[in-house]
C-alpha cells in the first residue's frame, strides 16, 4: 500500500511545513536532501520540497521497516 500525498492542496512545501507534515527536525530535513532521500527544489533562495517527494520519502521509510 502506498502512501498518499498530504490531503490540502499544496504541491510545494517550504521547510518549515515538511517539518511539521513528516515530523523531523530542520537539521535531520536538511541530512535526508543531503543525503539523497528526500527530493527537494530551489526557487531563488527557497528551498522547496515537493509533495510527491514526501510521499516517496514515507515509502522509503516504510520499506526499510518492513524490511528490518
Amino acid at each position: 500500500m502506498s502512501p498518499t500525498p498530504p490531503s490540502d492542496s499544496l504541491r510545494l512545501y517550504r521547510v518549515t511545513d515538511a517539518m511539521n507534515l513528516l515530523s523531523l527536525s530542520r537539521t535531520v530535513i536538511y541530512e535526508q536532501i543531503r543525503a539523497g532521500r528526500l527530493r527537494s527544489v530551489t526557487q531563488g533562495r527557497t528551498r522547496l520540497i515537493p509533495a510527491s517527494a514526501i510521499t516517496d520519502y514515507i515509502a522509503l521509510l516504510e520499506q526499510e521497516a518492513s524490511a528490518a
